[in-house]
């Protein structure tokens, strides 16, 4: 072979390399080991022969969009046993001057002294998981946290802090932290026992970002009886917990005009999860174009509704900028509903549990905003993320009917920023986009409270 000739293919082959390599803008496959329940950690903090923890067998929920914030309506479950996570164990354990260097590095992951432990742990709640969750885990190794990014098989009960975020397995005590990985850019190892479960779909997974205000409770799905709400005080174990009928119909705000924040937020205190076509989620400012289901739609507690948004934009997952999916709505099988004329009240009723009582949590929620029109308030909710534009021109809607005030019905708890849905005219038509999993999503949503300072975020 002549020089020339040599030269000539070196010269062909790093074109071909870089062709490649700017072929492929992605982030990077993030690998991802899967943490099956009931099975033991290799490296754990905490003893899981002591029954800190209790796993439950939980079948993984269809989802519309793979990253969702700690306060989405219908994300974590309960149980009638409370005794699903014993923190009072999990914090003897952390404070005995035996476990100094495990509290020294557990504290050290969740950004606190070992003094800070006992009050971090009065604030955290005990749920479980209803889809299989990413996080960063941590081993106890050689006298350090060790991360690693796991993912957690539904049913695994864990701590949640006041922004809906996990913070603790709660069979061995790991400490956790956000996922901040493309969750759509990831490699699942199903080493050992956590071989792989029945009911793994790779498109079921999430990733939780914190709630943009601080939660004051947390509207679990009961994961055995899914009729059944559990309402239950951040930082309680279950003993102050109440229950409501997750089966009672709530309205889909009208959302088209709005951001995608302000639609987001809407949803959520109407007891809906805001769902999202393709991988990366759209921008807050993004327009919404279009639901489905479409504006006065009636649907179960925590039933995704998907929102489609003005084209031309970008959205951020992972680090990794992606063109926004803007889809034309598929149509809806079930007939759309007209609108409830009566508008929530915003008092909140008597005895109604709104704080744990423990030092540090304010007493109740901020009051809901007065609705002008039916599904959608006058102006957009509190909120430390969502931003300060302007909502969108009423002018040429018709005129809204006079806002009615009613009582919230007996035996469902009213929250300040999730009212409980107005009851029917008439018997409750069948509702539409029922849960694909077979559990049907049910129950009144979170109730927030305005965080004290910016809310720590996760690259969304």
């Amino acid at each position: 072979m002549t020089l020339r000739a040599f030269m000539h293919r070196i010269a062909l082959l790093a074109i071909f390399t870089l062709l490649v390599s700017g072929c492929d803008h992605a982030a990077p496959v993030t690998a991802v080991k899967a943490v099956a329940a009931h099975v033991p950690s290799l490296a754990p903090f905490f003893d899981e022969n002591s029954g800190l923890g209790q796993d439950a067998a939980v079948r993984s929920r269809a989802v519309q969009g793979s990253l969702q914030q700690g306060d989405t309506p219908g994300l974590y479950g309960g149980s009638k046993q409370p005794t699903i996570c014993d923190v009072a164990k999990l914090e003897r354990f952390l404070t005995d001057p035996r476990n100094h260097k495990k509290a020294q590095a557990w504290a050290h992951v969740l950004n606190i002294g070992t003094d800070g432990i006992p009050e971090y742990l009065d604030r955290l709640t005990p749920v479980l998981l209803r889809h299989d969750t990413l996080v960063e885990n941590h081993d106890y190794k050689k006298e350090k946290a060790v991360p690693y990014n796991s993912l957690l098989q539904t049913g695994i009960a864990i701590l949640v802090d006041e922004q809906g975020l996990p913070a603790v397995k709660c069979s061995c005590g790991n400490p956790l932290r956000p996922f901040k990985g493309d969750t759509s850019r990831i490699s699942v190892h199903f080493d050992g026992g956590n071989k792989k479960w029945a009911g793994y779909e790779r498109d079921a997974v999430v990733a939780v970002k914190p709630a943009p205000r601080k939660l004051e409770r947390i509207a679990l799905v009961d994961v055995r009886e899914p009729a059944r709400g559990i309402a239950r005080p951040t930082g309680t174990t279950g003993e102050k917990d109440t229950t409501f009928d997750t089966k009672q119909p709530r309205a889909v705000p009208d959302l088209t005009g709005t951001t995608f924040a302000h639609a987001r937020r809407e949803l959520i205190d109407a007891g809906l999860a805001a769902g999202y076509a393709g991988r990366g989620v759209p921008p807050d400012s993004a327009k919404v174009t279009a639901s489905d289901p479409p504006a006065g739609a009636e649907l179960p507690f925590g039933q995704f509704v998907t929102l489609t948004v003005a084209g031309g934009g970008t959205s951020t997952t992972g680090g990794v900028r992606r063109p926004t999916t803007t889809p034309p709505p598929r149509s809806s099988s079930a007939a759309t509903k007209t609108p409830p004329t009566g508008t929530p009240s915003s008092a909140r009723p008597s005895g109604s549990s709104g704080s744990s009582g423990k030092p540090g949590k304010s007493s109740s929620a901020p009051p809901s905003s007065s609705s002008s029109k039916p599904g959608k308030p006058s102006s957009p909710p509190s909120s430390s993320t969502a931003p300060a534009s302007p909502s969108p021109a009423k002018s040429s809607r018709p005129p809204s009917p006079p806002p009615s005030t009613r009582s919230s019905p007996a035996g469902t708890p009213h929250t300040s920023s999730a009212p409980p849905a107005s009851p029917p005219s008439k018997p409750p038509p069948s509702t539409t986009g029922a849960p694909v999993t077979g559990e049907p999503a049910s129950g009144d949503p979170t109730t927030t409270r305005p965080a004290d300072g910016p809310s720590s975020s996760v690259a969304t």
